[in-house]
C-alpha cells in the first residue's frame, strides 16, 4: 500500500558512536554512501572479528533489508537483540522486516515492543496496525490506525482500513465518522457511500443502509461488491426480486463472486426453483469463502432429489461452520425423522429448540467473511 512503501530503516550510527575500530568505520562509510552489498561484506568481517557486537549485527541487518534480503535481516536483527536488547530502532527494523515477508503475525511481537517504547513513532503504529489489520484482529488494530490517522487526517487509503477496521469490529458509530471524513477526501467515493450503508445496517437502520448503498451504486456500478452489498440489503428485507436484480448484476460484473452465487440460488430455493439453483450453489461451494447458506440450500437439493447422503453431508457442513444457526439443525433434523433414524432426529430437534431465533448477519459480516476465513 501507498503508505507503507514509503517506510525507510532506521540507522544505528548513533550505537557505534566513538568507534575507533577501522573496519567498523569502512562499514559505516559504505552505508552511509547507501554501497549496501560492499556494507554487507565489511559488517561480515566486523562480526567474524567481534561475534558478539550486537550493533554490528544491527547494521548488517540494516544492509541486507536495503538489498531486500529480508528474511537474513530479520535473522540479523534477532541476533542483534538477543547480544543488546537496547539496541534503538532494531524491534521496528525487525518488525518491518517480517511485514516485507508477510509474516504479520511473527511481526506483531516487535512492533509493540517498538510502539511500547516510542508511542509517538507513526511507522510503527502504522505497521502494527496493519498487521492486525492483515490477521483479522481488527479491534486490535482500531487504536494504532486511529494514531495514525490522528497524525496524517489527508490519508485516504489509511483512514479507510481504519474505517474497515472499525466496522468490522462492530464499532460502527467509529465507522460513520471515518465515512464523514472520508467524504471530505472523496465526495464522490463509492466506497465511503458502502461503509456507511454497512455501519448503517450495523446499527439497525436497513432503511439508511439501503439509501447508501443505492447511493454507491449510482457513484461507481462496476464497483467490487456495491450490487452484491445492495443485494444482501433488499435480501434481509425480504424483497426478493429486488435483492436478485442485484446480485445478477454483481455476477455480471464478476461472474464467480461466490456470496452472490449463492444468494441468487437461496432465492431460487424460496421460489421452488432447485433446478435452477443447483448449479449456482454447486459452483459457489466449491469456492473460498463460500457462506454457510451455500450448504444449507445444497442440503435442500440434495434432500429433494432422494440424494440423503449427500444432504445430510451438506447439513453437516453447514452446522460446522455454525452450529448457533438454527436452520441447519432442524433441516437435517426433518430428514433424519423421514428416514427413520429417529434417536437422531430427535437430537437435532432438542439442538434447533434450544437455540435462540435465527438471526441474519449484519452486512458488514458478509463483506469481512473472506478474509477472516
Amino acid at each position: 500500500m501507498r503508505f507503507i512503501s514509503g517506510i525507510c530503516f532506521l540507522f544505528l550510527t548513533a550505537a557505534m558512536a566513538g568507534a575507533q575500530d577501522t573496519s567498523t568505520n569502512h562499514a559505516l562509510a559504505l552505508e552511509q554512501q547507501g554501497q549496501w552489498k560492499q556494507a554487507e561484506v565489511a559488517w561480515r568481517e566486523v562480526i567474524q572479528h567481534v561475534p558478539a557486537d550486537g550493533a554490528a549485527w544491527a547494521h548488517l541487518g540494516v544492509a541486507l533489508a536495503h538489498e531486500e534480503e529480508y528474511a537474513q535481516a530479520a535473522d540479523a536483527y534477532r541476533k542483534a537483540l538477543a547480544l543488546k536488547a537496547n539496541l534503538p530502532g532494531v524491534e521496528l527494523n525487525l518488525g518491518l522486516a517480517l511485514f516485507k515477508q508477510a509474516k504479520l503475525d511473527e511481526a506483531i511481537g516487535p512492533l509493540k515492543a517498538a510502539v511500547a517504547k516510542s508511542p509517538d513513532n507513526m511507522q510503527a503504529q502504522v505497521l502494527l496496525g496493519m498487521c492486525y489489520y492483515g490477521t483479522a484482529q481488527y479491534q486490535q488494530a482500531v487504536p494504532h490506525l486511529k494514531a495514525a490517522v490522528g497524525r496524517t487526517p489527508d490519508n485516504l487509503q489509511l483512514r479507510t482500513v481504519l474505517a474497515q477496521s472499525c466496522l468490522w469490529s462492530a464499532h460502527y458509530d467509529c465507522a460513520l465518522e471515518q465515512y464523514k471524513q472520508i467524504l471530505v477526501l472523496a465526495p464522490e467515493s463509492a466506497q465511503a457511500d458502502m461503509l456507511a450503508g454497512e455501519a448503517l445496517d450495523g446499527l439497525n437502520d436497513p432503511d439508511g443502509a439501503i439509501r447508501q448503498f443505492e447511493a454507491a451504486v449510482k457513484a461507481s456500478p462496476n464497483e467490487s461488491n456495491v450490487h452484491f452489498g445492495l443485494g444482501y440489503l433488499l435480501w434481509k428485507q425480504r424483497s426478493f426480486d429486488a435483492a436478485e436484480t442485484q446480485f445478477k448484476l454483481e455476477l455480471a460484473n464478476d461472474p464467480n463472486h461466490t456470496q452472490a452465487l449463492a444468494y441468487l440460488a437461496d432465492i431460487e430455493i424460496k421460489q421452488n426453483d432447485n433446478a435452477a439453483a443447483q448449479p449456482l450453489l454447486e459452483k459457489a461451494a466449491g469456492q473460498p469463502g463460500a457462506p454457510r447458506i451455500a450448504f444449507v440450500d445444497l442440503g435442500i437439493v440434495f434432500a429433494d432429489q432422494g440424494h440423503e447422503e449427500d444432504a445430510i453431508a451438506a447439513f453437516q457442513r453447514a452446522i460446522q461452520m455454525d452450529p448457533l444457526q438454527v436452520d441447519a439443525h432442524w433441516r437435517l433434523a426433518r430428514l433424519y425423522a423421514s428416514m427413520g433414524r429417529q434417536q437422531e432426529a430427535k437430537a437435532e430437534f432438542s439442538k434447533a429448540n434450544d437455540l435462540h431465533k435465527q438471526q441474519d448477519e449484519p452486512l458488514a459480516t458478509r463483506l469481512a467473511a473472506p478474509r477472516a476465513n
